[in-house]
């Protein structure tokens, strides 16, 4: 039986850790916090296999100025980190070029062709089946000549199947009847689901885990080191030794690489969430505002709005200015949410200049995989990301190319 350590217990490291002992390996997770309460917990809980669409496309250039001067602008950067920043940015514009975006769109893809299913069979027989529901993805605007249906974002994910449709202002209003009227338009993103828990789903997955066998670790690692053909794994409560190591400690990955001369370009991309717990209100679906680029959904415990990017260094306190934009922009989005403060939150996406993941072994590093860098699609790439990582750490036939996410593509060592 082959034995294997993950590291890092937010949705990816708990679906990895599923799918591997499911496929029969003897599995240990280990994670600072308790599993799926990390930045998988705070995030806006849409799950679409649509999300296909890079981060970095042709003319995104042209926003980062306006976009970093509106104080409600989707992207902020923490000025004193910007030197840190910049290298990355440069490799992240570099992807603007046609041919990367035809290439991530079809590995990106991959990754989301079936995360709903992939979620309703993770949770069958849990009890929890309802925290995936169906909905749509509602783009809404503001400004109705910018929806725009036949623009290349829609157009691409109509080639691959898309079902999408443009709806005025009035029929916006039927749909969902809490929203502003400021929205003139929106388009309809059908097929999708949405997680009415993220964090909830985390637990539950990570409870089936043990309940078949998984051993959970809540210990904070210090080092990683090869010794032989094993691998030695510091942590705050003991010394682990494993034949067989998964890093999928997402934004705290690379920490764990540097010492072993792999240096991996991946930016601490921190989103923010505000949480209206009686907000007297509901949404049906989830709603992205796409001029500030934060994303409405009604959820179990109350109606969160989540989103938007703030670049700075990974350890920084949370930006209390930023996190209360969150609340303005929910009320701005659905004007009737109570006057009372919501609860904030801060989490760190962990994002690579190509907005894929690190996905497979190390080539220089035998049985050491690498499960991170999912960017804002660590929610909906964890299934697949899993099922993957488990087929590779356990030798299993892969009728896939899978180069677009090798480690190496980015490093040297």
């Amino acid at each position: 039986m082959k034995e294997v350590t993950v590291i890092g217990a937010g949705i990816v490291g708990i679906c990895t850790s599923l799918s591997l002992i499911e496929a029969g390996a003897k599995v240990r997770l280990i994670d600072r916090d308790a599993p799926g309460q990390g930045t998988s917990y705070g995030n806006a809980g849409v799950i679409s296999p649509w999300s296909i669409i890079p981060q970095s496309m042709p003319g995104v250039w042209k926003n980062i100025p306006k976009w970093l001067l509106d104080p409600n602008g989707p992207v902020s950067v923490d000025f004193s980190y910007l030197p840190k920043l910049i290298p990355w940015a440069i490799k992240f514009l570099a992807q603007a070029r046609p041919e990367y975006v035809h290439a991530t769109v079809e590995a990106m893809e991959l990754l989301n062709q079936d995360n709903i299913q992939r979620y309703r069979t993770h949770l069958k027989g849990t009890g929890y089946e309802h925290l995936v529901q169906d909905s749509y993805y509602v783009h809404a605007y503001r400004d109705a000549n910018a929806a725009d249906i036949s623009s290349l974002e829609y157009k691409i994910r109509q080639e691959k199947g898309a079902d999408l449709e443009r709806i005025d202002a009035s029929a916006l209003q039927a749909l969902e009847p809490a929203l502003t009227h400021d929205y003139k338009a929106a388009i309809l993103i059908k097929g999708q689901a949405r997680a009415t828990s993220p964090g909830l789903i985390g637990e539950i997955l990570a409870n089936k885990f043990a309940s078949i066998g998984g051993a959970i670790v809540e210990a904070k690692v210090l080092e990683l080191q090869q010794i032989a053909d094993q691998w030695q794994i510091k942590t705050t409560k003991e010394q682990i030794v494993t034949d067989n190591v998964v890093i999928a400690a997402g934004a705290w990955s690379t920490e764990l690489l540097k010492p072993l001369g792999y240096n991996i370009p991946l930016q601490y991309e921190r989103g923010y969430h505000a949480m209206f717990k009686d907000p007297g209100v509901t949404l049906t679906h989830s709603i992205m505002d796409v001029d500030y680029k934060c994303v409405a959904s009604s959820m179990d415990n109350g109606l969160r709005v989540a989103g938007q990017a703030e670049f700075a260094d990974l350890e920084k306190p949370p930006t209390k200015s930023r996190a209360n934009r969150m609340g303005n922009l929910a009320r701005q989005m659905v004007p009737d949410l109570p006057e009372t403060s919501p609860e904030t939150w801060m989490g760190t996406r962990p994002s690579l200049p190509d907005s894929l993941p690190c996905i497979g072994e190390f080539s220089g590093s035998k049985n050491l995989y690498a499960a991170f860098g999912h960017s804002h699609y660590g929610l909906m790439m964890a299934p697949k990301t899993g099922a993957l990582v488990a087929d590779i750490v356990m030798n299993n036939p892969i009728n896939t190319d899978l180069s677009a996410f090798k480690p190496e593509r980015f490093i040297a060592k």
